[in-house]
C-alpha cells in the first residue's frame, strides 16, 4: 500500500508530503497539490478531496476519465458516503464489490476499482471536508490510520492557509484604510473643530446630538468650505462606531469609469491596469462610517448602483460574481440643492429620499459672524505652532476687519487668510488690510431691501461666473481656476457653465 510502513520508499514519500503540507500557505492550491501527489502512489488509481458544507469536489488527481470524475461529484449527494463520513468524523475503508450498490456504484466497477478509503479533514471549527483514495486492489486496513494522519495534516494546512489569507486580507485592508485616511489628513485640530458661539452652530450641534447615537443616514447641506466634513467627523466621533474607521469619499473627484472600482473594489485582471485586488471604500468602512462628500456630483447613470448597496447592504467587486455584505453608516454632504437636482432629472428621487433621512443644514460663515473671532484665534494659534513662528496677537481692529468680510469661501477661506497673516505678522499683531482693498465687484450687488426676480438673479449669477472666468483666463480647474475663485468643485462649475451656455 502507498502508506505501508514496511516500505522505506513509501515512508519517504509520506514524509515529503507532510513537509510540503506544513509549508503550504495557499488554501486554494493545496487540494490539487495533495491529490496529485497521492495519485503518484503505485496502487492508487484516483484521489479526491471534497470541501465545504454541503461538500463539493475541490480536486481530483490520477485520472482524466470524465465518467469517473462525474461519479466522484455524485458521491457528495445528501446522505451519501462523503456526507456520512464527515458527520461521523472517523475514517472509513471498504472493499468495492463486483455488484453495484449504494457505496460502490457501477462507475466504480467500470473503472476496475477494488478498494477505497475516506478520511475526514477535521479543522479547528469542525469537519472541513473529506480526503479519499481509490485503489486498483483492496485497500489495506492497516493503512487507514496513516491516511487519517495525512488528512489531519491537510486540515491543519487548510486552517493555517486560511488564517494566513485572512491575515493578509486584513493587512491589505488596514494598509488601504491607512492610505485612504492619510490622503484625507486635515485633522479636526487643524480646522479648529466645531468652534464657535453662534446660534446657527448651536443648532447644528443640537442636531448632531440627536442623530449621532443612531445609525440613521445623515445628509449635510451647506456651501463649499463651511465645514461639512467636520460635522460628519463629529457625528462619527459621538456614535457607537467611533472605534471603527471613518472613510471619506470625494464623489466629485472620481471619474465615472472608476466609480464602481473606487466604491466597491475590483479583483485583479478585472480591467486594464487592475494588477492587484482592491477592497474599495465600502469594504474599508465596514463597521464604521462612510462619508460621501459632494454626493450630488455622482453621475446619474451610476446612482442606481449606490442606491442598491444603501438599501440592501450588498455589492459585488468589479470582475467578481460573489455578493458581499457591508455594514457602514452613511453620512453624505452636498453643496447643491438636491431637490432642485431631482426636479431637473439630474438626481434620482429614490436615492435622495434614502440619503435625506436626517438633514443637517450648516449655515455659511457670513451668517455666523459670532464664530469668526474664536475660529480666527484657533487658526492663528495652530498656524503659529505648525509654522514654528511666534504666536501673534489678534486685536479688535483685526477682528472687525474679519467680521466685515462676506467670506464667499467660508471657513476654508478664513483659515487661509489667517494663516497668511500669521506668516506676515512675525509674532506681532495680525493685519488684514488686504480685505478692505477687495474690489466691490467681487460679490454680486445685493440690496437688503430689494426682492430680485428670477431673471435678475440669473443675470447676477451669470455675470459673477463671467467675472470669475475672466479673472482665471478661462481656466476652470487648478489652484488659479475659476472654480477655486468661486469656492465650488470644478465639476459643479462646469455643469453650471454648460447649463448657462457659457462653455
Amino acid at each position: 500500500m502507498f502508506v505501508d510502513a514496511h516500505l522505506p520508499g513509501a515512508l519517504e514519500r509520506l514524509r515529503r508530503m507532510l513537509l510540503e503540507l506544513a509549508r503550504t500557505r495557499d488554501p486554494e492550491t493545496l487540494p490539487t497539490q495533495v491529490v496529485d501527489r497521492l495519485a503518484q502512489a503505485p496502487e492508487v488509481t484516483v484521489a479526491c478531496i471534497w470541501l465545504g458544507r454541503p461538500p463539493e469536489v475541490r480536486a481530483i488527481g490520477g485520472s482524466g476519465d470524465l465518467a469517473l470524475a462525474a461519479g466522484l461529484h455524485g458521491l457528495a449527494e445528501a446522505g451519501g458516503i462523503v456526507e456520512r463520513v464527515m458527520a461521523a468524523g472517523k475514517p472509513h475503508q471498504a472493499r468495492i464489490e463486483r455488484t453495484a450498490g449504494i457505496d460502490n456504484p457501477q462507475w466504480m466497477i467500470d473503472a476496475r476499482l477494488r478498494g477505497m478509503a475516506l478520511a475526514p479533514l477535521l479543522g479547528r471549527e469542525g469537519p472541513l471536508g473529506i480526503l479519499a483514495v481509490y485503489t486498483w486492489r483492496p485497500f489495506d486496513p492497516l493503512a487507514l490510520d496513516t491516511l487519517q494522519v495525512v488528512a489531519d495534516h491537510i486540515a491543519a494546512a487548510l486552517d493555517a492557509g486560511r488564517a494566513f489569507a485572512e491575515i493578509e486580507r486584513l493587512k491589505r485592508a488596514l494598509e488601504e484604510e491607512n492610505a485612504l485616511l492619510k490622503t484625507e489628513v486635515d485633522d479636526v485640530a487643524r480646522w479648529g473643530g466645531l468652534i464657535g458661539q453662534s446660534e446657527a452652530l448651536a443648532r447644528v450641534i443640537e442636531r448632531i446630538d440627536v442623530v449621532a447615537g443612531t445609525d440613521a443616514t445623515v445628509l449635510i447641506h451647506g456651501e463649499s468650505g463651511v465645514g461639512k466634513e467636520l460635522v460628519a467627523r463629529e457625528i462619527h466621533r459621538r456614535s457607537d462606531r467611533a472605534e471603527q474607521p471613518l472613510v471619506r469619499v470625494n464623489c466629485a473627484s472620481i471619474p465615472a469609469e472608476l466609480f464602481e472600482s473606487e466604491f466597491f473594489g475590483h479583483v485583479r485582471g478585472a480591467f486594464t491596469g487592475a494588477t492587484r485586488d482592491r477592497l474599495g471604500r465600502f469594504a474599508a468602512a465596514d463597521g464604521g462610517t462612510l462619508f460621501l462628500d459632494e454626493v450630488g456630483e455622482i453621475p446619474l447613470a451610476l446612482q442606481g448602483k449606490l442606491l442598491r448597496v444603501l438599501q440592501e447592504g450588498q455589492y459585488e467587486r468589479v470582475g467578481e460574481e460573489r455578493t458581499r455584505t457591508v455594514d457602514a453608516r452613511i453620512v453624505a454632504a452636498t453643496n447643491r440643492d438636491l431637490r432642485v437636482e431631482v426636479d431637473a432629472g439630474r438626481f434620482r428621487r429614490d436615492l435622495f429620499y434614502r440619503l435625506d433621512v436626517f438633514p443637517i443644514e450648516v449655515a455659511p460663515l457670513r451668517e455666523r459672524i459670532a464664530d469668526i473671532e474664536p475660529l480666527a484665534r484657533s487658526f492663528a494659534e495652530r498656524a503659529a505652532k505648525r509654522f514654528n513662528v511666534p504666536r501673534p496677537t489678534l486685536d479688535q481692529d483685526a477682528i472687525d476687519a474679519l467680521a466685515s468680510c462676506r467670506w464667499p469661501g467660508n471657513v476654508r477661506e478664513l483659515r487661509n487668510v489667517v494663516e497668511r497673516a500669521v506668516l506676515a505678522a512675525r509674532g506681532g499683531p495680525l493685519r488684514f488690510d488686504a480685505l478692505s482693498r477687495r474690489p466691490a465687484a467681487a460679490d454680486p450687488p445685493v440690496d437688503a431691501q430689494r426682492v430680485y426676480s428670477d431673471d435678475e438673479m440669473n443675470r447676477l449669477v451669470r455675470e459673477n461666473l463671467e467675472r470669475a472666468l475672466s479673472k482665471a483666463d478661462g481656466r476652470i480647474y487648478g489652484a488659479d481656476g475659476a472654480a477655486a475663485l468661486l469656492g465650488v468643485p470644478a465639476t459643479t462649475l462646469a455643469s453650471r457653465l454648460k447649463a448657462m451656455g457659457l462653455r
